[in-house]
């Protein structure tokens, strides 16, 4: 299968040329993989029916997971949402262009397979010049989930999106690595109060910020239950974000950082004869590579003082777990859920296919 045509494009003033010949991919019903402030997204013309379910089937993504609709303006956004409220529009003059996605009700003119079927819409204002370049460029939405391999860590890089779909994508835009490295805070705001459903760079301090009201936080935003019902917005119903290795987190429970780190050695000795990874952060690599030597291949993520260098490198660790031969079982610390926190705790726990809690 031909690989995909890789174009390099400057983050911020990407070459016009180069942005209408991927207009004129996703006008043909084509697929793009373009750049976003968060991950790599894998763009189709929203109102373009086939090419929406090209989407589905290159992803390998059940049909009842909602995309994201991508538009570039408030304006756009009446062509794929109606009944906005007055509240919600100033919010997102504020917001957007941002890492805000709002589920709304779907216009009857969209395509239904973009929502699963479901009336309504999750939409957002990327904040990447690429993005925007594009979508005015086509003049239409793009519908657009991460562009990689469904249940595969997210891609932050353009050789992600190679290595998970580059026989499948008619054009690749590379601009480099997104800056905030983890998906689109995701808020239902059709609720009596908005309700978080994914969790992403905008926390819930910020978001009663921009909304003026508190906000809920439902557990499964945390990524401690499932959602019970049809999935509104992508992030709810599957396993996300997974490693091919069995990756188990360690939650913290009412440890203390010395009981959690004592913990989390004498779980890492018990697997010391498999050479188990670790993904944590530098402070926490430092001091288990002090005890526990090269027993243990570390994964680090970054400082634990700087949350956001820990998001933006969370899916790139969890890529290079894979690369490890001689590693069969992860280990990865948890992190304090406050502000992005919140959102690399709901991927790890999405992504771990087991969890361990210090007691």
């Amino acid at each position: 299968m031909p690989r995909a045509r890789v174009v390099k494009v400057d983050p911020l003033r990407p070459d016009e040329g180069v942005i209408e010949e991927a207009a004129g991919v996703l006008r043909s019903g084509g697929l793009v993989a373009f750049p976003t402030e968060t991950v790599y997204g894998l763009g189709a013309d929203a109102f373009n029916t086939e090419a929406v379910y090209r989407v589905f089937r290159v992803k390998r993504r059940p049909l009842d997971n909602p995309l994201i609709v991508h538009v570039s303006s408030l304006e756009m956004l009446h062509r794929v949402a109606t009944g906005v409220p007055d509240w919600v529009t100033r919010a997102l003059s504020v917001a957007w262009p941002g890492p805000l996605t709002v589920v709304l009700r779907r216009s009857p003119s969209l395509p239904a397979v973009v929502s699963g079927g479901l009336d309504t819409v999750a939409v957002r204002c990327p904040a990447h010049p690429v993005a925007l370049r594009l979508i005015e460029a086509l003049g239409r939405p793009v519908a657009a989930p991460s562009a990689n391999i469904a249940g595969r860590p997210s891609p932050t890089r353009a050789e992600h999106v190679v290595e998970d779909l580059g026989g499948e994508v008619d054009m690749i835009l590379d601009a480099g690595e997104t800056f905030f490295g983890i998906e689109s805070t995701v808020v239902d705001v059709l609720s009596p109060r908005p309700r978080v459903l994914r969790p992403g760079p905008l926390g819930p301090e910020e978001l009663e910020k921009v909304f003026g009201t508190r906000v809920d936080v439902p557990p499964y935003a945390r990524g401690v239950e499932s959602f019970a019902e049809r999935p509104p917005s992508p992030g709810l119903k599957y396993r996300h974000y997974a490693p091919g290795r069995r990756l188990v987190l360690v939650e913290r429970g009412s440890c203390d950082d010395s009981s959690y780190l004592e913990f989390l050695v004498r779980v890492l000795e018990s697997r010391s004869q498999e050479t188990p990874a670790l993904l944590a952060s530098n402070e926490t690599s430092e001091e288990v590579e002090r005890r526990l030597g090269e027993a243990v291949v570390y994964l680090k993520m970054g400082s634990r003082e700087n949350p956001f260098e820990i998001a933006r490198n969370l899916f790139g660790s969890l890529r290079s777990l894979d690369r490890c031969d001689r590693v069969s079982i992860a280990f990865s610390e948890a992190i304090e859920e406050r502000g992005i926190g919140l959102a690399v705790m709901n991927r790890l726990r999405k992504a771990s296919s087991e969890r361990v809690v210090c007691a």
